[in-house]
């Protein structure tokens, strides 16, 4: 087998066109390696391998050569494209920024209108049930037992506990005791009494002579303290009576029942506990309450109080009833402000028959107000300053004038202007803090809700 002899030519990297003549020069060698000078092909050796050519056709450089140059020509059209567009947007940019600068700043304007529209008012407030009540005990002793727990609906006078009262029990039987012993004692004065009268009318029916009146007069004093002695007697089973009818009317207490219909909202005794007569130092029994019908309390900023009075409408709502209203009205006042707040207390009664509300709960109280025409400007239009509210005047030759201006109520979307502002006035919404007063403004009108004006 014929081994060919391979051929390498170095040429400087610099000389591009000698670099693709070498590299021609390298394909014809190799097409001459690869097949024999007698024009026949390569045949395996005794190993059985057969060499295989990495010739390289005699046209490649030349191909090359147009391929780089295309790609040079058109990276070059390209950059000077790039660059020319780049240059007329830059321009363009330039020639804008400069008719920005000499063009007024842009601002909204909206008419100073007069509104008479509804306005709303909404309150936090709470409720409380129609009745509610905290039960103690009446009487001193041990629980017994408790009937009803919490959410158990009871009827009046129903029994909720028993009091195992030992001290009053005895105290009841030493009372009765007492008293029939007073009761003998008087029927002994009152003996005694009978037997003096009948003394002294024997003494003073004598005849004459027959009894000194010193006797006489002895056995009428006699009588008079004999019946003394009886009134006092008789004064005496009256008290210890009365002591009896104390003691026997406590032990009614030893049965706590319902003060009216209503609901357990809280019990905090259980059996064997120990509890004391009174409602000072001593534990509750049973918490109730009656919410059949529901009170709402709100308390009214000093600024709407002339507006709303008993009789007024309010819709209440609670969060974890997102669709319900309740309607209700005004029922009282408390008729005078809290001094630290400035607020008036009001009280709104809903009916309440499903139970949909329950005492102590947060909700939101809405009241309609009637409000009387007056000027309003959106609430964008206010700016807050050191000396106080303003809002930016445009004039009609479109120059910023910034005009102070009290305050009226405030519904969060639209201000009520007291005084400052005429009807027709046109004031910036937004304005920037850039723009001072006197500078000169592109004006462009929109309606109070934001958008462009027709």
């Amino acid at each position: 087998m014929h081994r060919p002899n391979k051929r390498i030519t170095r040429v400087p990297v610099a000389d591009t066109e000698a670099a693709f003549d070498a590299f021609d020069e390298d394909a014809q060698v190799s097409d001459a390696v690869a097949v024999g000078t007698d024009g026949s092909t390569a045949t395996p050796d005794e190993h059985g391998h057969v060499p295989v050519s990495t010739v390289y056709a005699p046209t490649t450089g030349k191909r090359l050569r147009i391929f780089v140059g295309l790609l040079a020509i058109v990276l070059s059209i390209g950059f000077f494209v790039a660059n020319h567009f780049r240059r007329g947007q830059e321009a363009g940019l330039r020639e804008e920024a400069a008719l920005r600068v000499q063009q007024p700043p842009p601002v909204e304007v909206v008419k100073v209108q007069r509104r008479s529209a509804k306005q709303t008012l909404v309150l936090p407030g709470e409720t409380r049930g129609w009745y509610s009540s905290t039960i103690y005990a009446r009487v001193t002793g041990y629980v017994a037992q408790w009937l009803v727990d919490i959410g158990d609906s009871v009827k009046k006078d129903q029994i909720m506990a028993v009091i195992d009262t030992p001290d009053l029990d005895a105290q009841l039987d030493a009372a009765q005791a007492q008293l029939t012993a007073a009761e003998a004692e008087a029927k002994v004065k009152e003996s005694d009494a009978d037997f003096a009268k009948t003394t002294y009318v024997r003494w003073q029916t004598s005849p004459k002579g027959a009894v000194s009146d010193q006797e006489r007069e002895d056995k009428k004093a006699r009588y008079d303290s004999s019946v003394a002695q009886l009134n006092a007697a008789l004064a005496r089973v009256n008290l210890d009576r009365a002591n009896v009818d104390r003691l026997r009317y406590l032990t009614r207490f030893k049965e706590v029942r319902a003060p009216y219909d209503g609901v357990i909202t809280e019990r905090r005794i259980d059996i064997g506990d120990l509890v004391t007569a009174g409602s000072t130092n001593t534990t509750p029994l049973f918490g109730i309450a009656q919410f059949d019908r529901i009170r709402v309390f709100a308390n009214i900023p000093q600024s709407a109080r002339v507006d709303l009075g008993v009789g007024q409408v309010a819709h209440v709502r609670a969060s974890e009833l997102p669709n319900r209203i309740f309607e209700g009205a005004i029922t009282r006042t408390s008729d005078s402000e809290d001094p630290r707040a400035r607020t008036l207390r009001v009280e709104i009664d809903l009916p309440n028959d499903d139970r949909a509300l329950v005492p102590g709960i947060y909700v939101q109280v809405v009241f309609d107000l009637a409000s009387k025409p007056s000027i309003q400007v959106p609430a964008g239009a206010l700016i807050f300053r050191g000396s106080g509210p303003q809002v930016a005047l445009v004039t009609k030759d479109n120059t910023i004038k910034f005009q102070d201006v009290r305050i009226g109520r405030d519904d969060g979307k639209f201000v009520e202007i007291g005084s400052g502002l005429d009807e027709g006035d046109r004031v910036a919404l937004n304005i920037s803090n850039r723009i001072v007063e006197g500078d000169k403004v592109s004006a462009r009108e929109v309606a109070e809700d934001g958008q462009k004006a027709k």
